[in-house]
């Protein structure tokens, strides 16, 4: 039997992960943006705040995570963390040329000292958004469901990610993204929103009803890691490496996406074009949740990685508007109806009463191992990218379409998972 969930825990749910999908979508996409407009940054430079910010999400969600199992609290992390992600949002708008520049006047670059400070500035704020979502927020989901609406629950929570892409598209569609005065403008509404969102969850959030943990932080810690358990909750574990493949794939390409709308193929209007491509995509992903919830992890994951192929496949294909709208659908609707498959069974596949000690379990998967080796890739691939030169005179790279094949070879090396997938569900009915 189905059980209900009150209108409380849907407001909740949908307030706080959109805010948190927005705070990400600015960080995982325009981050990158940022600091290519404003400090010439390079692919080795992006590539290396992906993978500082993705170590920076995976010890903060191992930490809180587990710490949040021992004391048997969540809201405070959500509420306190929301607040302090939206200041260190806002402590951004210090990041400009002239200010680092009058600030520390002997640097060699100011250009090159801003793009390390961004990555720097981007792990702390990564340290408080990580504990309000990764590890608070995404226990606190866990805890709050269960098997029979688990799917539906995360259809939501997955099609936050592109309703976040849409609001910010939308919303700073008019800003001129080469000019500081634009950023300031980003970073002052996002970070002022987050923290209202914070304080609001004082009075929004349930507090989810477990028990502390009986054993200390620090075995909570490592709890995930250890031999016995990853033997007793196997499946777990093949699920989680998965995820990782699945989201090495989209961090190949993820980070130079506007890039390469904007500047590769010249779209300067390229959040009209995306716009309804993610409307579209959001409304299916928040659907397939029941498909989930009906048919199963193995039916409804192959349709996700089927569609995230094709959708590779014609970015990799076409340069013009129409091709590459539907393939911006195919490949978002695939990549978050994916996030929702993969989402919802790691959740039903957790140990009751341990989502604190396996969140970061699932951001090593899903964040540091994928933070690492995709922009490697996607930086490997475009070592020999086009270089054009700026009206400043300096340069800057072109992402070219090789990044969707490469995507695309990485998002097959998922084929075994679905063949064993099948072997088993073939020998559980010959054994019916």
């Amino acid at each position: 039997m189905k059980t209900r969930l009150s209108g409380r825990f849907w407001l909740a749910l949908i307030l706080f992960s959109l805010i948190g999908q927005v705070a990400w979508v600015v960080e995982n996409m325009y981050f990158n943006v940022f600091i290519y407009n404003m400090f010439r940054a390079t692919p080795a430079d992006i590539s290396a705040m992906v993978a500082a910010s993705s170590v920076a999400a995976a010890l903060t969600t191992i930490l809180v995570g587990a710490l949040s199992d021992r004391l048997g609290r969540r809201k405070v992390f959500i509420c306190v963390g929301y607040i302090l992600w939206g200041v260190t949002i806002f402590a951004f708008t210090l990041l400009r040329t002239d200010f680092i520049g009058g600030l520390i006047p002997m640097a060699a670059s100011v250009s090159a000292l801003c793009v390390t400070l961004t990555i720097i500035l981007d792990c702390v704020m990564t340290f408080f958004g990580s504990t309000a979502n990764d590890a608070a927020f995404n226990a606190w989901l866990t805890d709050s469901t269960d098997a029979s609406n688990r799917g539906a629950a995360e259809g939501i929570n997955a099609m936050m990610p592109l309703v976040a892409i849409l609001a910010v598209f939308g919303g700073f569609m008019f800003l001129d993204l080469s000019r500081q005065s634009a950023w300031q403008i980003v970073f002052t509404v996002i970070g002022g929103v987050v923290i209202l969102v914070g304080a609001f969850g004082f009075f929004l959030i349930d507090e989810s009803h477990i028990q502390p943990s009986e054993t200390g932080c620090f075995l909570n810690i490592i709890y995930g890691f250890r031999p016995s358990v990853v033997r007793e909750n196997r499946r777990l574990y093949i699920y989680l490496a998965a995820f990782s493949v699945f989201n090495i794939s989209i961090q190949i390409f993820m980070p130079y996406l506007i890039i390469y709308y904007e500047k590769s193929l010249g779209m300067a209007d390229y959040v009209l074009i995306m716009a309804p491509a993610v409307i579209l995509a959001s409304v299916f992903t928040a659907l397939w949740g029941k498909v989930y919830d009906r048919r199963g992890f193995r039916f409804s994951a192959l349709a996700s990685v089927l569609l995230l192929a094709a959708g590779y496949v014609m970015l990799f294909i076409f340069r013009t508007k129409l091709p590459v709208f539907i393939g911006s659908l195919l490949m978002m609707g695939g990549y978050l109806s994916g996030m929702a498959d993969f989402g919802a069974v790691i959740r039903d596949h957790t140990p009751v009463g341990m989502a604190g000690r396996f969140q970061g379990l699932r951001i090593v998967f899903q964040v540091l191992i994928p933070g690492f080796v995709g922009p490697w890739i996607g930086a490997w691939v475009l070592r020999d990218a086009e270089y054009i030169t700026n009206s400043d005179g300096t340069k800057s790279f072109l992402p070219n379409a090789n990044i969707f094949l490469a995507a695309l070879i990485a998002a097959l090396a998922l084929t075994p998972l679905f063949i064993g997938l099948y072997r088993t569900k073939k020998t559980q009915k010959e054994n019916v």
